[in-house]
């Protein structure tokens, strides 16, 4: 189900009462219903508002469906009062901040009003209805595009007095929360249908006043608003997945795939945290682990590796991200194959890893061929959580991951993580086509490309802070998961 259409069914739960429990204890609509009532008979009273003809009473036939006890059927105009906007012309318009700002459509962006590119008019405007308030609602309520007629704001903050337009509307009442939910729904939508005229979409006062809206207890309105607060920025987010497979385009898995892990490493996937420990620390923790084992005699001290220079970096890192040497992160190793004409170092309980045994997806097929411990002594030891990669012939750079201890062949390389918790984050770099492609671009172009050991521990790689890692591997399982189900 697309994120829209989940949005829709959950805010039609909410207008049916199956969002939350109902609470026999809570105070019936009907008596907040009465409170709305005398309210505005003393707004009328008061000659803040005028008195309107009676909105005629809900007919049986206007009733979509049953309510839970407690909830009422009532007409939008009963629970609130709307007003139609200011009309200016455009020899109204000021470029001067002492001009009142006017509010319309355009103000309205993601549920929320957004305060830039603000009309101002020298307008006198005497009705102070036409000034918002906060917790005001403002209404899109004509425009040339339908898709836009409804779409609404809840007025959260006025640093000055503002207006509005008059292809807008503005709802004011004391359960505005609950209303905004409603304006929201799929049942308001429907009313919206056959609210258009020849030339141009809108939505009448009329339509918004006789719009029939159920109304639950004050209570259970709060208990749907908070968990509505909960899980439409979950929806929202299910959304954000679906616009960046959207706009990694409307191309082929395999090519959704490679942009996805391109975002990656190029930190474009998930938001950085500048609370997050530095890569640069990160590194030093690496060199201290490597150093380590050096003492322990576990690996040998080898020749460092050259400082990267400016000009190998392709491009610019987020802050708090190192660009690093393959080689500084882990034990690099090529396989070997034990002497065939042994057979004691086969039939073990090693796997012996082949160019053929790592898929396409980076699994690897295991016990196609075994070695012993015998065999192990005279091949290569691969721990679990170790990274494989083809390092020569036509499926030079398919890259595979251990899920257990193994050996593999000369024609594959090796690194496995001085720190077991970069393991993850290094496959995706080294299956990202940014590191692909750095493969090919040293592997001689000849009929049988190679890259030896010492060209591809060379190779660099953007190193972010291990937090971030953890972010980035888990919304590529995230986004890559949804791209399989595109090939079901």
């Amino acid at each position: 189900m697309k994120s829209q259409d989940l949005k829709k069914s959950i805010l039609q739960y909410a207008m049916q009462g199956k969002l939350v429990s109902q609470d026999p204890n809570d105070e019936p609509a009907s008596e907040l219903l009465k409170r709305i009532k005398a309210q505005k008979e003393q707004l009328i009273k008061d000659g803040k508002i005028k008195k309107e003809k009676p909105l005629p009473p809900i007919t049986q036939d206007e009733i979509p469906y049953d309510l839970p006890l407690g909830w009422e059927w009532v007409r939008l105009g009963n629970v609130g009062l709307s007003n139609i906007g200011l009309t200016y012309k455009p020899a109204d318009i000021t470029q001067s901040d002492s001009g009142i700002p006017v509010l319309r459509s355009s103000n309205i962006q993601n549920n929320k009003i957004y305060l830039q590119d603000l009309v101002r008019v020298t307008t006198e405007i005497k009705n102070q209805n036409l000034f918002v308030e906060i917790g005001d609602i403002l209404v899109c309520a004509r425009n040339g595009s339908k898709n836009l007629v409804g779409k609404s704001a809840i007025i959260t903050e006025l640093k000055e007095p503002m207006t509005f337009g008059a292809f807008m509307a503005i709802f004011r009442s004391q359960i505005n929360n609950w209303v905004k939910i409603y304006l929201d729904s799929p049942l308001f939508k429907k009313t919206l249908e056959s609210v258009n005229t020849v030339t141009i979409n809108q939505i009448t006062q009329n339509n918004l006043k006789n719009a029939i809206i159920p109304v639950p207890p004050l209570a259970e309105q709060k208990r749907i608003v908070e968990r509505l607060e909960e899980i439409l920025p979950l929806i929202d987010e299910y959304g954000k997945n679906e616009e960046i497979l959207s706009e990694m385009n409307q191309k082929l898995p395999k090519q959704i795939r490679q942009s996805i892990l391109q975002y990656a490493v190029q930190g474009k996937l998930v938001e950085q945290n500048p609370q997050d420990e530095p890569a640069s620390e990160l590194l030093k923790r690496i060199k201290a682990q490597k150093d380590q084992l050096i003492k322990e005699g576990k690996i040998k001290k080898e020749k460092p590796l050259p400082p990267i220079t400016q000009d190998e970096i392709p491009y610019d890192l987020p802050q708090g991200w190192e660009w690093v040497r393959l080689g500084e992160l882990g034990i690099t190793t090529t396989g070997t194959t034990p002497s065939t004409n042994k057979p004691e170092f086969f039939g073990g309980k090693y796997s012996f890893v082949k160019p053929a045994d790592i898929t396409n997806s980076g699994e690897i097929i295991y016990n196609k061929q075994t070695l012993s411990d015998l065999g192990i002594k005279n091949g290569r030891f691969i721990p679990k959580n170790s990274i494989l990669m083809v390092c020569i012939g036509g499926s030079i750079g398919k890259v595979g991951f251990t899920k257990k201890d193994c050996s593999c062949n000369q024609q594959i390389n090796a690194i496995t993580p001085f720190i077991e918790e970069l393991a993850d984050y290094i496959f995706i770099a080294l299956i990202s086509p940014y590191f692909y492609n750095k493969v090919l671009s040293v592997a001689p172009q000849t009929t049988l490309p190679i890259i030896s050991k010492g060209k591809w521990e060379s190779l660099i790689l953007p190193l972010p802070p291990l937090a971030e890692q953890k972010r980035i591997v888990a919304k590529v399982e995230e986004l890559l998961n949804l791209v399989n189900k595109l090939e079901v």
